[in-house]
This record gives structure tokens, C-alpha cells and sequence, in this order.
């Protein structure tokens, strides 16, 4: 969870903000209104590389099972353990 300051927190106690700044992004409100967002270049660099790694799983997750989905409607699926061992099977002897 994010730690959130008051305007006059960060006016009168700027050494608390800054520390908790230290950690990850701090918001800050004012007259109980979001009003700015606070941190470190540290804490900053870490969000980026992080929403860039869940871009990049999501990206990843929406393609497989694009795929999937273009298997299940070419009718490339199996619906039983036996039926999956076989095709493996059939697909190592295509293969070699």
C-alpha cells in the first residue's frame, strides 16, 4: 500500500515523506484531496522496470492464449490424458 501525506505533513515533517519516499511512491493530498505523487529516483526506477515486466507477462499470457483459442477452434486440442500422450507421440515420430 502506498503512504499517503497531508500537504502540511510534508511541510512540517519533510524528513518522514522523504523517507517513506525512499521506499516506493508516496502520495500527497491536500485539503484531504489527492493532489501530487512523491519518490525517490530509486523508487521511481523500480515502478518502470516492474510495469514494464507485468506489460510484457500480460503481453505474453494474451498471445498464449490467443493461441489457444485458434487451437480450439481448429480443432487441435485432446480431452484425455491418453489422447495427449498419443498425440505427443505422434508429434516426437513426425519430428525425428
Amino acid at each position: 500500500m502506498e503512504a499517503i501525506y497531508s500537504m502540511t505533513t510534508l511541510q512540517r515533517n519533510p524528513s518522514e515523506v522523504k523517507r517513506a519516499a525512499r521506499e516506493g511512491v508516496v502520495r500527497i493530498t491536500e485539503q484531504g484531496a489527492p493532489a501530487y505523487v512523491f519518490c525517490s529516483e530509486d523508487a521511481f526506477e523500480e515502478r518502470i522496470a516492474r510495469e514494464r515486466a507485468d506489460a510484457a507477462y500480460e503481453a505474453r499470457l494474451l498471445d498464449a492464449v490467443g493461441r489457444g483459442i485458434a487451437d480450439i477452434e481448429a480443432g487441435r486440442f485432446v480431452t484425455s490424458i491418453d489422447e495427449a500422450f498419443s498425440r505427443a507421440d505422434e508429434m516426437r515420430r513426425h519430428s525425428a
